[in-house]
């Protein structure tokens, strides 16, 4: 399943951008058209391609989640869902977001209904959420719908906030580590030098190789520059690239470091998203395809797209998740417990809580592991400095001791 950017028009005409996942470009545009969009023009998403929003914050799922449980509350107390929609536009801080609630509520006053109109604006309301409300108008229980959506988006935000937490200490000390690093070639080492030059010192090689470095640092910063710009754009094209997402999909998996934390945080996406689904009254298949498009790990992603096709024809759920090699042995053997009972609801929800908490101590474990091997690593560049700047001043004090 790739990323595919289209440009549409609507029922209204009005143009659409976006992007949408699917198997191929001819899956694209019969989703699109399904939506009720008439696709213009479907590629493969990039960097290039792939639409950027200018002038407005990104729905988080902290707003959803907020949106989800105020409409719900707002709806149990009578009030009809046009207006409803209007109390939430003008009390949503978010200016895209309320915005797009607005343009929701102009569309069911034209006759939509709201899984429709929701629908019309796929990049601000999730696939999942759009299901859940037709699911909800379906079966007359759209304040249900909305709760446990609401429940949805606070878990994915926690689950977001622990995986942030996991990456922030790492990248604040790789940061601090190249500041100090570039101080010290820029300022310590030049200074020092000054010192030496007049003396009649041999400078060890060490020194010398990092005078060096140091001299080409504060000649060529420029070209430097440039080329860490040029390595960070091919970097980016290479991930948004289907082969660069499969390629560290499958390290990611493969890494000790990373392996624990990803499968963990992967499962719990899987039983948390299925079950809040699955207890709405939508199909197993129709979870499946919705929970494939929330999995962030290509190879996960592909083997829920796989699961999804064989249970279309029969096969119970968990023999294809045991067959993908990518879900735990405890998952698996959950999933297979509540298909043969027939509480697989309540089975899924068990599941969601345990791999919640797993992953929680998964980032535990990671930070453990990475605190050292930075520390390691910035103290080992550090010293390699350090050793440059004071190899000179040994080889004077010995040259003074010889006198």
């Amino acid at each position: 399943m790739a990323a595919y950017a289209y440009n549409a028009i609507d029922k209204t005409g009005k143009s659409k951008r976006g992007t949408i996942d699917a198997v191929s470009v001819d899956r694209a545009m019969a989703a699109l058209k399904a939506e009720g969009l008439t696709p213009l023009k479907v590629q493969e998403a990039s960097v290039f391609n792939q639409e950027v929003t200018i002038g407005g914050k990104k729905t988080s799922d902290k707003d959803l989640a907020l949106f989800c449980n105020q409409f719900a509350s707002i709806l149990t107390a009578g009030v009809p869902a046009v207006e409803a929609l209007g109390m939430l536009a003008e009390q949503t801080e978010n200016k895209q977001f309320a915005k797009a609630i607005s343009e929701t509520k102009v569309n069911i006053e034209r006759g939509e209904s709201l899984g429709n109109a929701m629908a019309m604006r796929r990049d601000i309301y999730p696939p999942m959420l759009v299901s859940m409300v037709r699911a909800g108008e379906a079966s007359g229980s759209l304040e249900t719908s909305l709760t446990r959506m609401g429940t949805q988006f606070e878990k994915d935000t926690q689950l977001k906030n622990t995986i942030k937490k996991a990456l922030t200490y790492p990248a604040i000390v790789f940061i601090v580590m190249i500041a100090v690093i570039i101080l010290l070639l820029v300022k310590v080492i030049p200074t020092f030098m000054n010192i030496f030059k007049d003396m009649d010192v041999e400078m060890p090689k060490l020194t010398m190789a990092v005078v060096a470095v140091s001299d080409g640092f504060k000649k060529y910063w420029y070209i430097i520059a440039a080329v860490v710009i040029l390595v960070v754009i091919a970097w980016k094209v290479f991930a948004a690239s289907m082969t660069g997402k499969v390629l560290l999909g499958k390290f990611t998996l493969w890494c000790p470091l990373t392996k624990n934390f990803v499968v963990k945080t992967g499962s719990a996406r899987l039983a948390r998203t299925l079950s809040t689904l699955s207890s709405a009254g939508l199909s197993i298949v129709e979870s499946l395809e919705i929970v494939s498009k929330t999995m962030s790990n290509i190879i996960m992603k592909m083997a829920v797209v796989d699961a999804k096709e064989e249970v279309k024809k029969g096969m119970p759920l968990s023999e294809p998740l045991r067959r993908s090699g990518v879900f735990p042995a405890m998952m698996i053997h959950m999933t297979k417990i509540g298909e043969s009972t027939g509480d697989m609801d309540g089975m899924l929800t068990k599941m969601a809580e345990y791999y919640e908490e797993e992953v929680e101590l998964a980032t535990q474990q990671l930070l453990a592991m990475l605190e050292p091997m930075i520390t390691i690593v910035m103290a080992g560049m550090v010293a390699l400095v350090i050793a440059a700047v004071f190899g000179p001043m040994l080889a004077l004090y010995d040259g003074l001791d010889n006198l």
